[in-house]
């Protein structure tokens, strides 16, 4: 992802010209993150060290946002203007990581000194205030705008009506959303067309979901961007591992939503451990037919009553020494159940109960904890069968990395609209005799806000084109920690803005702020992400260009 200050071609305006110190100054961050990692190596490494190693993960990713955002601002003086505050933020930031913790780092923070009139300027209360209700077009190729053009309108006109009372009530999904979403094509965006989808391959089917996600997020987490997550997720495990008679059965069924997916990994003893889990897969026939018996507890199982089948990884090896290489994915069938919880029966003894859990926000998809006991499915919904024994857990990653850029997408779209409520608030409510949208420090916290958020919505877009080429692993865990962690930020801010109502549930302000809260927690928990993923292969990667 990195981009040569040479390379960039813009007019010559202030901020334009200010686009070489930026690409210094970025080149200058990754070195002192560079070093970091090194160090981290050294002593020890992130299970050791691991509030250096939690630092490092979220600078690292912030650095990447702040690259990714080199080509937008060659694009026009507003977009080098956005990219140059966005920099100066993100230095500002390691900056202040850095006080204090030299040693640790074994860095000199000095190394930035040279960019201080850079940062400066565009750190400048005035300057941010000056951003405030700017910002940014996000150049989108025509194809995408349409994409854009029709989740938008969607989310208008169908899903804001109820994100409220929804929220408010703590009721389902409403279903005219749900059939809505499937005659749009929602459903079918990552599902190749031979099976029914409309995906072509390619970066097109990343970016489509990306900029769906945000338009539906936008509108309402909990009953719009979430939707269209778990079916990619079980479509993108049958695309890697799934026999060529199981694609053909399941993903037409869920490009039209005639299957609704809950996923169910996480147990009430391992959440981001995967390869620790003890729900068990046991081969056993029923009616003289191949199948496998299930037992074990699941729990933050999203969607689980609505959902038609649960994606279930569950231990098909006994030997629990083999950790993850003993998992498997099983689509498992169940009927509808109510959404304040569910008791199903089969004939042959099975049984699956579900108890909800309550949540502060994210409401309408619902979790649950779900009790398992010897449950039976054919050997034929085991994705892959026999060759894909054991394979499970890669299946189930390969879902995951697309989710975590889908999350971000979904953050981008809470913040995007947290702002957009912001400045609507500021515009009209007056204090002391002047709109509070005049005050410099209500437009500077509304300027950083437009900052972030182009930054955020930039790095997601690189990601995505990244994954369409088959790479970019790495890059969507960085987007999902950096991108998650500053829609708390942007909600928080614009909860505050709105004063006392920003507390009252009248304002959908105070919804944004408790959607928000949940994205650094599920799809892989913050410090989890940055430990065992981020800073491990940062680490990985260091060391094995020093060899």
């Amino acid at each position: 992802m990195a981009n040569s200050p040479t390379a960039i071609s813009v007019a010559n305006t202030s901020a334009a010209s200010d686009l070489i110190v930026a690409a210094r100054t970025i080149e200058l961050a990754s070195a002192i993150v560079g070093k970091g990692i090194r160090t981290l190596a050294a002593t020890g490494g992130p299970d050791k060290q691991q509030v250096l190693a939690y630092d490092l993960a979220h600078a690292g990713a912030a650095v990447e946002t702040a690259r990714s955002m080199l080509d937008y601002g060659g694009k026009g003086e507003l977009e080098a203007t956005l990219t140059c505050a966005f920099v100066a933020d993100m230095a500002h930031d390691l900056g202040s990581r850095l006080i204090g913790r030299e040693k640790l780092w074994g860095v000199d923070s000095s190394t930035l000194n040279e960019t201080g009139d850079f940062v400066q300027k565009y750190l400048d209360p005035e300057f941010l205030a000056s951003l405030a209700v700017k910002p940014g077009p996000r150049h989108l190729e025509s194809d995408y705008e349409m994409v854009q053009d029709t989740f938008r309108s969607f989310a208008n006109k169908v899903i804001a009506p109820h994100a409220e009372h929804v929220h408010r009530e703590n009721l389902d999904v409403p279903e005219v959303i749900i059939s809505g979403l499937a005659e749009i094509g929602a459903f079918g965006l990552s599902i190749p067309s031979e099976y029914g989808g409309f995906s072509e391959g390619g970066d097109g089917e990343y970016m489509a979901s990306c900029i769906a996600t945000e338009e539906l997020s936008r509108a309402s987490l909990g009953i719009g961007g979430s939707l269209i997550t778990r079916p990619e997720i079980l479509t993108r495990a049958l695309v890697k591992g799934g026999t060529e008679a199981q694609k053909h059965e399941w993903l037409p069924k869920l490009s039209t939503a005639e299957v609704m997916v809950a996923v169910a990994v996480t147990e009430p003893d391992y959440g981001s451990d995967v390869a620790s889990i003890k729900t068990t897969a046991v081969p056993a026939q029923q009616d003289g037919k191949d199948g496998y018996v299930i037992n074990g507890v699941k729990t933050w199982c999203t969607f689980a009553a609505r959902a038609n089948v649960l994606m279930l990884l569950a231990r098909t090896d006994p030997d629990r020494t083999k950790a993850h290489k003993g998992l498997s994915v099983l689509i498992v069938p169940k009927p509808l159940g109510d959404a304040h919880g569910f008791v199903f029966n089969q004939p042959a003894g099975g049984r699956m109960e579900g108890r909800p859990i309550d949540t502060i926000g994210y409401r309408g998809m619902h979790s649950y904890e779900i009790a398992i006991e010897n449950w039976w499915v054919p050997a034929d919904h085991l994705i892959g069968e026999t060759s894909g024994l054991g394979k499970g857990f890669y299946f189930q990653m390969e879902g995951f990395e697309n989710g975590r850029l889908q999350t971000a997408a979904r953050a981008v779209g809470v913040m995007q609209a947290a702002y957009e409520a912001a400045c609507d608030y500021a515009q009209n409510r007056k204090t002391f005799g002047k709109n509070i949208g005049e005050y410099q420090i209500i437009q500077a916290k509304l300027g950083r806000m437009a900052v972030v958020i182009q930054g955020a919505r930039q790095f997601s877009y690189a990601v995505a084109k990244l994954m369409g080429k088959g790479e970019g692993a790495m890059e969507a865990s960085m987007v999902k920690a950096y991108v998650c962690k500053a829609a708390e930020w942007v909600t928080r801010e614009a909860m505050q803005i709105h004063g006392g109502y920003g507390y009252a549930e009248e304002y959908s302000v105070s919804r944004l702020y408790v959607d928000a809260r949940v994205l650094s927690i599920f799809e892989g928990a913050d410090e989890t992400l940055c430990l065992k993923v981020i800073a491990r292969r940062m680490v990985e990667t260091a060391t094995a260009n020093s060899n």
